[in-house]
């Protein structure tokens, strides 16, 4: 059996089922995501899950994201080549991944050092050469690379930690999932030198943002 031909066929598959069809119209991130290979980012067990319409579990409790919502949450940040992103939480590398194929760079930061070291492993083998990793506390950023032109946050958050925002430059995007265990909701802010711009973009679920910032309340709600 070709296994190898046949995740190109389901890689395609996805792309056209799950993603095309649901709303995701970008070509370039269509094409993007039919480049990386989303099996390599799970365990070799779950390998022939890699394709399937959901989330899947990876090591340190994480999860990689359903197709659908990488595709929807890197269609949000509008990418044109041009960016410098901070993405939180590298997980298992695969949005990452994908976000390297649109960006100029991308600095992710993931608070397990087990993940942040396999997903370097990974990207490495990949080839991708436009990805700086770090492990730390996602909720402060990652200041020595500020600022950026989009920021996106693979975990829920109740609010908006106010160091991304500090840290998004003048008309950047920030996608997000906010909410708690009762409901999430998929959100991009635009900011602007008046406030901020939000739209609501889907209900979700992703698992919880953890940090030890505790700052006052920024509410960027509308």
């Amino acid at each position: 059996m070709d296994y190898a031909s046949d995740f190109v066929q389901a890689r395609s598959q996805m792309v056209r089922e799950q993603l095309a069809r649901r709303g995701i119209r970008q070509p370039a991130v269509l094409e993007a995501i039919e480049r990386v290979p989303r099996e390599r980012f799970v365990a070799v067990a779950e390998a022939a899950e890699a394709y399937a319409d959901r989330a899947l579990t990876i090591d340190c409790g994480q999860t990689i994201s359903q197709p659908y919502m990488v595709g929807l949450m890197t269609q949000a940040l509008e990418l044109s080549g041009r960016e410098r992103v901070l993405e939180i939480g590298t997980g298992s590398g695969y949005q990452t991944a994908i976000l390297a194929e649109l960006a100029r760079e991308v600095i992710s930061v993931e608070r397990h050092a087990a993940l942040s070291r396999q997903a370097a492993a990974l990207l490495g083998q990949l080839g991708y050469t436009n990805i700086r990793l770090a492990v730390g506390d996602g909720t402060l950023g990652w200041p020595p690379a500020a600022p950026y032109d989009r920021i996106l946050v693979t975990a829920a958050a109740g609010e908006v930690p106010p160091a991304l925002w500090e840290q998004l430059s003048s008309d950047g995007l920030l996608v997000i999932p906010l909410g708690d265990s009762e409901g999430q909701v998929l959100k991009r802010y635009r900011k602007q030198s008046e406030g901020f711009e939000a739209d609501d973009l889907v209900h979700c679920r992703f698992v919880p943002l953890i940090g030890s910032a505790s700052p006052p309340r920024v509410d960027l709600e509308d």
